[in-house]
């Protein structure tokens, strides 16, 4: 009993997964029953499906990992609905079981693997075609086990859990709650890590700023409803056209920026930027369904676009585009082209 102890105790120490746990029990569980398998199962309630997984076979009889049976016709279902933990006589007992008869146990031993809250999350078990004789200490060994490895499940369970939750939370922090677009935190670090590549590299960043001319009329005239619709209506745009290494997001209110790797400035690119242009600001002309059951059509956003080296900082590119953007909008308004004064009904 002081090796079993001390090999518990290390694998306890040493264990960094469920299978790392559950393979020296299994193996304790063997030196202890002196069964020919001692194997884990999971329970699909809902399929009504056993699952072995994991195994331990030292002799003639196989367990496979991986088998699937019918929970109603287990060997487990009945010691669990009889309270018995060790039977040698299971053909005696069970003799209806296919499973029992299709593996050939002759003697049996299972605890359920019980959660904190009663449920069960499957059995441990030790088998052998040959009738044995069980040592004193065979219940007590298998229902600590089975308590350990239910614990292990649960911190698992836990962990699982934890993670999703922190990534999940990371994702809400890095979102804009109205567009689901990356947020301006977002959009801040894709462009400081696109800008250290480009220093790296000896390429450039595009940077695209969109701005909704005309929106603070929309939520003046037609609400702040109405005002929401146009920038869902125009990140759903945004987001249609974008192409492989590009990022776009709401970095507030109704301006968005885009952000894309680009090649070091040469011939041509006048008219790659002047495409992008096109491109972005087809992707936010949209139409606004009202409350009333009118209409707003609008007519596309002031597009600047900048093409910044890596050396620059994040606020330095933004603030180029940001400039390129407004030329955009005055010229646009001297062509009558950006609304001042609301939008066309």
């Amino acid at each position: 009993m002081d090796h079993l102890l001390k090999h518990l105790s290390e694998s306890l120490n040493q264990a960094r997964s469920q299978e790392e746990l559950v393979r020296p029990l299994l193996e304790m569980l063997g030196q202890v029953t002196q069964l020919e398998s001692t194997y884990l199962t999971t329970i699909d309630f809902a399929q009504d499906l056993q699952h072995v997984l994991y195994a331990r076979n030292t002799q003639q009889m196989q367990i496979p990992e991986g088998l699937s049976v019918p929970w109603n016709d287990t060997l487990c279902k009945r010691a669990l609905a009889d309270g018995r933990t060790c039977t040698s006589n299971v053909q005696e007992c069970w003799g209806d079981s296919q499973a029992a008869r299709a593996l050939g146990i002759r003697t049996y031993v299972s605890a359920a693997v019980r959660m904190s809250d009663g449920s069960i999350y499957g059995t441990l078990c030790a088998a052998s075609a040959r009738a044995a004789t069980l040592p004193d200490s065979t219940e007590i060994v298998l229902q600590l086990f089975a308590k350990l490895i239910a614990q292990h499940v649960e911190r698992e369970q836990l962990m699982q859990a934890l993670q999703q939750r922190n990534e999940q939370l990371t994702r809400l922090a890095l979102t804009d709650a109205l567009t689901q677009l990356p947020n301006r935190a977002a959009v801040r670090d894709a462009l400081h890590r696109l800008l250290a590549r480009a220093q790296r590299s000896g390429d450039s960043v595009l940077v695209a700023f969109i701005d909704l001319d005309g929106f603070k009329c929309v939520n003046d005239k037609h609400g702040h409803a109405a005002g929401d619709r146009l920038l869902c209506a125009v990140a759903q745009g945004l987001q249609a056209v974008l192409r492989a290494g590009d990022v776009v997001g709401r970095i507030g209110g109704d301006e968005f920026v885009m952000v894309t790797p680009c090649a070091a400035p040469a011939p041509g690119l006048s008219t790659m930027h002047e495409d992008l242009k096109a491109r972005l600001r087809a992707a936010s002309e949209c139409t606004v369904h009202l409350q009333n059951g009118s209409c707003l059509h609008y007519p596309g956003a002031s597009i600047g676009i900048a093409q910044v080296p890596g050396r620059l900082t994040v606020d330095e590119a933004l603030q180029q585009a940001d400039q390129a953007m407004y030329a955009d909008k005055k010229q646009r308004r001297a062509l009558g082209i950006a609304p001042q004064r609301g939008l066309r009904e």
